[in-house]
C-alpha cells in the first residue's frame, strides 16, 4: 500500500458553542452550553483533515484557537506525519508546560492529520492503524445528572432505550449521601439488574468524604467508581484503589501518557480512561495504550466518539466507549449505535463532515 505524501498548507479553527440537550448538573459545576473548536487542517494536495475539541468552558475559546492558528504559520510546507507534528507542535509551547491548553491544541492538530493521512490512503482511521471496521462496545453517558431520584430513574429509561444500551453512567455526589443512595435505588428499581452502571462523582468530593461515601456504595454490584476527588492526587487514589472491592476509574485529566504511567506506577487505580484532548490526540492515546496494554489495564474512552472508536479497534485492553452525542448537531453524519455498540462508517479517515447550516448558526463571537 502506497501512502500519497501530503504537505501541510494551513489551519482553520473555528469556535462554536450549542446548546445542551440534557444540561450538565454536577457537584463542581452546571454547563449549558458546550463550546466546540472544529479544526480544517488543508493540504497542498487537495486533501483536508478534520478534527474537533470539546474545551467544556467556553472562555477558553479564546485561548485555543489562537494557539491553532500559531500553528498554522509554523508548520507550513511541512510533511503531513503526524508523530513529527505532535513533537513539533508540543516543543513550541513548552516554556508555558506541556499540559494544559498548550496539549489540547497539540491534540486537536494530532486528530485532524491522522484524518489526513488516513483519507490520503483511502481508509478508515482504524485500518490505517492495522485494525478493521467493527462495532464498538458502548455505554450512554448523555444524562443522569444531580437531579432527584425518580427524574434520574426515568432519565435512565430513556437513554437505554436510545441505542439499546447495556451500560449506563450515574452520577454523584449531593450534599447528602442519602439521596444518592435513593438515586441508586430508583434508577436499578427501573433498569432491572442487567444493566451495567458506571458511577462518576465528577471530581467533587475531599478525601474525607470520598473514603466513608465509596464504601456506602462498594457492596452495591457497580462497575467502577470515578474520580471521587480531585484528578491529581493519585497517593489519596491509591488509598482508594487498595480499599475498595469496586474498581477504581481515572484518567479523561491525564496530561500526556506519562501521566497515564504515573497513575499505574502507584497503583492509583485499576481502571484508566484518557480524554483525547488532554492524551494527545491519536498519538498519545497510542502510546498511551501501548502502556495500559504493558499493565493488563483495561482501558476506556471519554468524548470524542468518533477517534475514539477508531482507536478502540486497535488497543489491547479496549474496555468500554463512552457514547456523548453533544457534538452530533455540527456534524453531517453522526455516528450511528445498535444494540449498544458504535458502528464504525466505512469511509476513509474518522468520517468527520461538518453540517455547515448548524456550524454557521452558532458559531460564537470571542
Amino acid at each position: 500500500m502506497k501512502t500519497e505524501q501530503l504537505t501541510f498548507k494551513s489551519l482553520r479553527a473555528r469556535p462554536v458553542v450549542l446548546n445542551l440537550k440534557r444540561p450538565v448538573t454536577a457537584r463542581i459545576a452546571t454547563i449549558t452550553e458546550w463550546p466546540l473548536i472544529l479544526i480544517d487542517l488543508y493540504t497542498e494536495e487537495g486533501i483536508t483533515g478534520r478534527s474537533y475539541l470539546e474545551p467544556y468552558v467556553v472562555k477558553s475559546l479564546r485561548y485555543l484557537v489562537p494557539a491553532l492558528e500559531d500553528f498554522s504559520e509554523m508548520l507550513k510546507g511541512q510533511p503531513i506525519a503526524p508523530a513529527e507534528l505532535y513533537d513539533t507542535a508540543r516543543k513550541s509551547l513548552h516554556f508555558v508546560g506541556y499540559g494544559g491548553l498548550a496539549m489540547i491544541a497539540v491534540s486537536g492538530l494530532d486528530m485532524a492529520a491522522w484524518d489526513a493521512l488516513a483519507k490520503a490512503a483511502n481508509l478508515p482511521l482504524c485500518v490505517l492503524l492495522g485494525g478493521s471496521v467493527g462495532p464498538v462496545k458502548s455505554y450512554n453517558s448523555n444524562g443522569l445528572w444531580l437531579k432527584a431520584p425518580a427524574a434520574v430513574a426515568s432519565e435512565a429509561l430513556e437513554l437505554r432505550e436510545e441505542g439499546g444500551f447495556e451500560g449506563l453512567k450515574l452520577r454523584l455526589g449531593r450534599e447528602d449521601p442519602e439521596d444518592d443512595l435513593k438515586t441508586l435505588e430508583a434508577v436499578r428499581a427501573a433498569l432491572g439488574p442487567d444493566v451495567e452502571l458506571m458511577i462518576d462523582y465528577n471530581q467533587g468530593l475531599s478525601m474525607a468524604e470520598a473514603m466513608p461515601r465509596c464504601q456506602m456504595i462498594d457492596g452495591l454490584g457497580l462497575s467502577w467508581i470515578e474520580e471521587p476527588i480531585v484528578y491529581d492526587n493519585f497517593d489519596a487514589y491509591a488509598q482508594l484503589a487498595a480499599d475498595l472491592k469496586t474498581p477504581i476509574q481515572i484518567g479523561e485529566n491525564f496530561y500526556g501518557p506519562r501521566d497515564l504511567h504515573l497513575a499505574l506506577q502507584k497503583k492509583a487505580c485499576d481502571f484508566v480512561m484518557p480524554d483525547f484532548m488532554r492524551i494527545g490526540g491519536v498519538t498519545g492515546w497510542l502510546r498511551a495504550a501501548a502502556i495500559a496494554g504493558a499493565a493488563g489495564v483495561p482501558m476506556s474512552t471519554h468524548l470524542y466518539p468518533e477517534v475514539a472508536a477508531h482507536v478502540m479497534r486497535v488497543t489491547e485492553t479496549a474496555h468500554w466507549l463512552e457514547w456523548q452525542d453533544w457534538a452530533n448537531p455540527i456534524l453531517q453524519e453522526p455516528y450511528e449505535i445498535w444494540d449498544g455498540f458504535l458502528q464504525i462508517p466505512d469511509l476513509p479517515g474518522i468520517g468527520l463532515e461538518w453540517n455547515e447550516d448548524v456550524v454557521t448558526a452558532n458559531l460564537a463571537d470571542i
